[in-house]
């Protein structure tokens, strides 16, 4: 009883928050909107034995991606009377497509399939896993049978982000530029220069 109440509580916040994301007129309140949607996705993730996803869902979306899309719509300068212009010009194709979204829905919730039955019960690729955690059996698989794949990702990852920083890193001339070294071997007298000045002159 208590999975089923926690079920339908997670499900309708999500779908609420949802909604929100897309009818918000402030993008700051669609991003928090968002954020509460992916926390509530954690929990159906949650209950549905998969702890690994959900804490992902958490971790790299709302920890990461959420908060970096809030910072981005800050930053912005956004006219919202311009933006709301071209509302009635996109609304009949967006009806369309949320007609569509609405059909696709409307099948899967009450079990409408065009094929054949649907599997309830599929089977594990690998039956020794069965008596592990989630997260333990994605480790499993990942750092015995998938280690090389893993680590060849992690490679390429490595290598796309050094190029980010080479094609964006550039040497600008007359950009001030901070040397340790010579801050640290910095003494009073190249701080400062004591200028005597004459009574009724100023400073040349």
């Amino acid at each position: 009883m208590i999975y089923a109440l926690c079920f339908y509580l997670f499900a309708t916040i999500t779908v609420f928050s949802a909604i929100m994301v897309i009818s918000s007129r402030n993008p700051v309140h669609s991003v928090l909107y968002l954020i509460l949607a992916f926390f509530n996705s954690a929990g159906l993730f949650i209950l549905l034995g998969a702890e690994f996803i959900a804490m992902i869902l958490v971790i790299v979306y709302v920890g990461a991606v959420a908060v970096l899309f809030m910072f981005v719509v800050m930053m912005l300068d956004i006219d919202y009377s311009e933006l709301r212009k071209g509302f009635q010009k996109y609304l009949p194709i967006g009806g369309l497509i949320g007609l569509i979204l609405l059909a696709e829905l409307l099948l899967v919730g009450f079990g409408w399939g065009l094929g054949g039955p649907v599997t309830t019960d599929p089977a594990t690729a690998i039956p020794a896993l069965n008596e592990m955690s989630n997260t333990e059996a994605i480790g499993s698989l990942l750092y015995t049978k998938y280690a090389f794949l893993f680590q060849m990702a992690g490679l390429i990852l490595l290598v796309a982000m050094i190029g980010a920083i080479v094609l964006t890193h550039r040497a600008r001339p007359g950009v001030k530029k901070q040397n340790i070294n010579d801050q640290v071997k910095r003494r009073r007298g190249d701080a400062y220069d004591i200028v005597k000045v004459k009574p009724g002159q100023g400073l040349g």
